[in-house]
Formats: C-alpha cells, structure tokens, sequence
C-alpha cells in the first residue's frame, strides 16, 4: 500500500486535478465492459450530482465467455450491479478490491446452492472470474478506491456489463445469440441500466425484484 502511494499517489492527484476534483473529495463509481476488456473509472466531487469519466483502463485477461455468473466454478465474470464492498492491501494478487457478488439478483436467478464468491478487481494478469488489470495499473485504481473510501463512501459502485450496450451492438447480440432468450432478456434488463447512467453519468438507484431482475428508479 505504502509503495501504491509512493509510486502513484502524484499521478492520481494530478488525474482528479485535471477533472477539478479534490482527493479529499473524491466520489467514485466503476463501470467493467466484458467485450471490450476495460475498466473506466469515473468520479465526481461528493455534492455533484453527475460523474465525469476520469480514466480507462484494460483488462489484461478474461475467463468464460459473455454472460452472467450463476454458480460455482463456472469461470464467469459476473454481470450487474455491485459495489466493492472488501479492500484487501496484502491480496495474493497484490492488491484487490472485492465485489458483492452474489448479490440478491444473482441468489434468485442462480443454479443451485453454491454461486461462489471472492470476485475482486486486482493485480497480476490472471483470471478465474475476476478482472485482473496489473500491478501497475491496480496501484492506481486502489488509491482511488482509498481515497474514496477515506472521504465517507461506503459504498463505491461497480457496474459489469458483457458490452458497451448500444440498441446497434444488442441488435447484434439478438442475432448472434438467438437461441439463448433468456440470456436476451437478462441483458435487455441490463441495458436499462446502461443507457440510464450514460445519458445522465448518475448513479443507478435500483431494487431487485422477485424474478431477480432489476427495477430502476
């Protein structure tokens, strides 16, 4: 952690400086795109009401393929909307930020008991459902986090879609995975949540329903 802020802590103040957004205001929000293989950072200062796209990063390894988690072993990244909800400053993966899943969407739509667990943004270029980005590129991605945390956010949003969820590219989903309507309607659910941050840059509020789809507000 110590080396994180040495080595990066100049460059992160100076990013959120460009943006005019004090460190000791910083509020932060993550959006992972599966296809694309990026993780974009976007912050704003904690009275705004909208966020400013700040930094992308790549993803530099994935597992499974396009579609939600829903069980053990499977290889998936999830898809929906977490927050990071676990820092660990002595990961295995040097860093890492952990994500809330399974959360209540993914228990009601789950096969079986065991959803599996211990999903994390971190370090090294290795996956099993999780997003690696570096040890480079996470000692970054942490010290916002940190800073974030450090200002009051208990909760930092992290929102995983399979792909930038444009109506052209589900067009082209709708094709390619015509087989599969119940993965077409997962995603149709998610892409409301996609286009509603992006016409606005605003957090998501959101319930989950009995279905375990999302309601947004």
């Amino acid at each position: 952690m110590r080396t994180a802020f040495a080595e990066k802590g100049e460059k992160v103040s100076e990013k959120l400086n460009a943006f005019s957004i004090p460190t000791n205001d910083l509020n932060l929000l993550l959006v992972a795109y599966k296809a694309e293989q990026e993780l974009v950072i976007y912050g704003k200062e904690q009275a705004a009401t909208a966020y400013k796209k700040i930094q992308t990063y790549k993803v530099c390894a994935s597992s499974g393929e396009l579609g939600p988690k829903r069980k053990q072993g499977d290889l998936q990244v999830p898809e929906g909307f977490y927050h990071i909800d676990r820092f660990n400053p002595a990961s295995s993966y040097y860093l890492s930020l952990g994500i809330n899943y399974p959360n209540n969407a993914d228990r009601i739509k789950g096969e079986g008991n065991n959803l599996g667990g211990d999903i994390f943004i971190h370090g090294e270029c290795v996956t099993i459902g999780c997003l690696p980005m570096t040890n480079d590129k996470i000692k970054e991605i942490y010290l916002y986090a940190i800073m974030a945390k450090n200002n009051g956010q208990s909760k930092i949003p992290v929102y995983v879609f399979p792909f930038k969820m444009t109506d052209q590219q589900m067009e082209v989903a709708t094709v390619k995975y015509s087989t599969r309507p119940k993965l077409m309607s997962f995603w149709k659910n998610l892409q409301m949540g996609y286009q509603q941050f992006h016409s606005n840059l605003k957090p998501l509020g959101f319930s989950i329903d009995a279905k375990g789809d999302y309601q947004f507000n």
